[in-house]
């Protein structure tokens, strides 16, 4: 029942791990795959070459979320096998997320992670607090088409274009689909700050960082509404989920898979087997025989 296909990617669970969440090296992918329910894993986003990141404080928690500013930092693409071999062993999928900062970038991680035996790709065109990465690409829709080309007409598996909630979303999106995305992947932590009122500055080394969580939920809801309304994309929908119903929506929205975060980090492995048992129950309490059946049906 809880089978889906998404953008040409087979899962026998819709659920899986955001990217940044215990994706980074094999203990935390193990870790992921031995205690959670899950369809598929996927990578911290990886660029080239290993990057530090930014300097402590780089995470802080509010009463609607968290706000990061990790900095992307990474491995580098040499961890790319290492971690595709985990899946093997338990017979999971493996989407590597990757950043960059041109085509270039984004094709040397592509054809690493095709080598390697990837199942797919997320391209990270939305991280809300990397210089010169992530959104500053995805809200440059010429960009967006030219990095999305220079991959999927390169590598033979599915990629995901990962988009923030930036102006002109659903153009943005549709851009990438001309040029060869399988599927989207919507949205990615919004643009936030927290100041310490007794320090008086801001509490993040980096001053703005991403705010994911709750507070965030009910924008990626619109965000795979509007998008799913105007492409019927496959679509991977993440934003605050914590609950079956929360994932529930993002389905009736137009999403085929669901990603989950912040509430990993809150309530552990624990929430993908709660989430999928929720939405095995509500699918066979409406009288569906398989997720697709609920897919987009809230769209008008």
């Amino acid at each position: 029942m809880l089978e889906t296909e998404v953008g040409g990617l087979r899962l026998t669970n819709p659920l899986m791990p955001a990217s940044g969440i215990l994706g980074g090296n094999e203990g935390a992918f193990e870790y992921l795959a031995k205690r959670a329910k899950l369809g598929a894993l996927v990578t911290k986003s990886i660029t080239p070459e290993p990057r530090k990141g930014y300097d402590p404080p780089i995470v802080v928690s509010t009463d609607c979320g968290l706000v990061n500013a990790v900095g992307l930092s990474n491995p580098g693409k040499g961890i790319i096998k290492k971690l595709v071999e985990v899946g093997k062993r338990y017979n999971l999928p493996v989407i590597v997320s990757i950043a960059g900062k041109n085509e270039k970038d984004f094709q040397e991680v592509a054809w690493e992670a095709s080598d390697a035996g990837a199942s797919a790709l997320e391209l990270n065109l939305s991280c809300p607090h990397a210089k010169g990465m992530g959104l500053e690409l995805g809200m440059d829709i010429d960009m967006v088409k030219r990095i999305t080309e220079a991959v999927a007409t390169t590598v033979d598996i599915p990629v995901f274009v990962k988009l923030g909630y930036v102006d002109k979303l659903v153009e943005t999106a549709s851009k990438a689909l001309e040029v060869g995305a399988s599927g989207l992947t919507l949205i990615n932590t919004l643009r936030a700050m927290v100041i310490d009122v007794d320090a008086m500055k801001p509490v993040l080394s980096n001053k703005v960082g991403g705010l994911s969580g709750r507070a965030i939920h009910p924008i990626a809801v619109r965000a795979v509404y509007e998008v799913y309304k105007e492409t019927k994309a496959p679509i991977i929908g993440v934003g605050g989920v914590y609950t079956w119903r929360d994932a529930v929506e993002l389905i009736l929205a137009g999403a085929s898979a669901i990603q989950i975060g912040t509430a990993l980090v809150d309530e552990g492995p624990k929430v993908f087997s709660e989430v999928s048992a929720g939405i095995a129950w509500w699918l066979k309490s409406k009288g569906f025989k398989t997720l697709k059946e609920a897919v987009g049906l809230a769209v008008e």
